[in-house]
């Protein structure tokens, strides 16, 4: 079936008049066909409402984290993967997925992967279930690394680990054999992980190489969970594809990493939440975040003058951050780096496609890209308090209404 809705429209890039945007949804996966701009307007209204509506790509959060509780029972964010059956958890990452495509995410990129999410992936893409277009990695870590630390010692059932240069490289293809997109590598501790350190070391250079070398001999991505100037440091050094968290770059490695066009996810609200002590993180875990956001804000205002290209990852993950608070870290993005409104859009859609290996189909509008997008008041391009939920009016996925409804002309 063919669509057809007119509506100022900013593109991903930059902005373009009243536009009328086609689409249709055939098939699994729905097209733009044509983009017509015509004079300057100013938009669209609905009968009894006020303000311009707008069509902007849907959001692309680059780190999240699919699987966990979804109900609304509370639970224990640590423990509960240990007493949930794999196959309940595809449940509630599915659940995860849809609540995060009906507030505008209309592409995820899941940073701990296995089977479970693998088959997710799988199920979406072949519309068995409807959610957002996904990319799942795969993690190489090792024993007592970062990734290794969300399961206490008791417990004997853990996920993979790879020690030394040729288990790194078998873990690798292990994920590849998988299904994998790419492949995470934690080269630094973490702060939700328990008994570790942020300082600490997570694997040997000959390891690290081991990693990069054979993920990039499969074709895949390799991003690097990096909180301190150390870790920073190695993951540029080793050919690392992206930079995840970055918290404590130096202006050095700011300018480098600038140099290089790589990407940094600096998952702002998760961090921000977890030092203030909020939902149920323990004295530990938030002293850790304090620790780092205590300069942090000061070095990335820093980075992102020297051109480091920061991109929207929220390291969501249903209990900490939601899957409906990728607005709200846009728009922190934008008070700390100082950017412009589409500066701060640009990092949630046309730049996160790139740093996903994506740029030649999401992110933008254009005749045969995906028909991935939002219908919105205002428009969040030129003030982007108005990239909100409550101004999100319909969500397009795959050519779909997967939320809201769209305006009548």
């Amino acid at each position: 079936m063919k669509h057809s809705l007119t509506a100022t429209l900013w593109n991903g890039v930059d902005y373009r008049a009243l536009s009328t945007l086609d689409w249709h949804d055939d098939g699994i996966d729905g097209e733009i066909d044509a983009v017509r701009t015509g004079d300057a307007g100013t938009g669209i209204r609905m009968p009894g409402e006020t303000g311009d509506y707008s069509i902007i790509p849907g959001l692309i959060d680059t780190h999240v984290h699919l699987v966990g509780n979804a109900a609304a029972t509370p639970a224990d964010f640590l423990t509960w993967p240990l007493t949930t059956r794999p196959e309940e958890q595809t449940l509630h990452g599915l659940a995860h997925a849809v609540e995060a495509m009906q507030g505008g995410v209309t592409t995820v990129r899941d940073l701990a992967a296995d089977d479970i999410q693998f088959s997710l992936r799988r199920a979406i893409d072949a519309a068995v279930v409807t959610g957002p277009r996904m990319l799942a990695y795969g993690v190489v870590n090792m024993t007592a690394g970062h990734s290794d630390l969300f399961i206490p010692p008791a417990v004997a059932l853990r996920k993979p680990v790879a020690d030394g240069p040729d288990a790194c490289r078998a873990l690798v293809r292990h994920w590849a054999r998988s299904g994998t997109d790419g492949i995470k590598i934690p080269v630094s501790g973490g702060v939700l992980s328990v008994g570790d350190k942020s300082a600490w070391r997570n694997y040997t250079r000959a390891e690290i190489a081991a990693i990069v070398d054979e993920a990039h001999a499969f074709g895949m991505l390799v991003a690097a969970h990096a909180h301190t100037e150390a870790g920073i440091q190695v993951a540029l050094e080793e050919g690392i594809d992206s930079i995840e968290h970055g918290t404590l770059m130096s202006a050095h490695q700011a300018t480098a990493i600038a140099a290089k066009g790589l990407t940094v996810a600096p998952t702002l609200l998760i961090n921000e939440r977890i030092a203030a002590g909020q939902n149920g993180v323990s004295p530990a875990q938030s002293e850790k975040a304090q620790e780092l956001v205590a300069n942090r804000n000061r070095l990335m205002r820093v980075a992102a003058d020297a051109g480091v290209d920061f991109v929207l990852g929220t390291d969501a993950n249903g209990h900490h951050v939601k899957f409906g608070d990728q607005m709200e870290e846009v728009r922190l993005m934008a008070a700390i780096f100082g950017w412009s409104a589409e500066r701060a859009l640009q990092a949630a859609t046309s730049r996160a496609a790139s740093a996903i290996g994506r740029a030649s189909t999401v992110g933008t509008l254009a005749e045969g890209r995906p028909a991935d997008f939002l219908v919105m008041r205002g428009r969040p391009w030129q003030n982007i308090d108005d990239l909100r939920l409550e101004n999100l009016v319909a969500v397009v996925s795959r050519g779909r209404v997967v939320a809201g409804a769209l305006p009548a002309e």
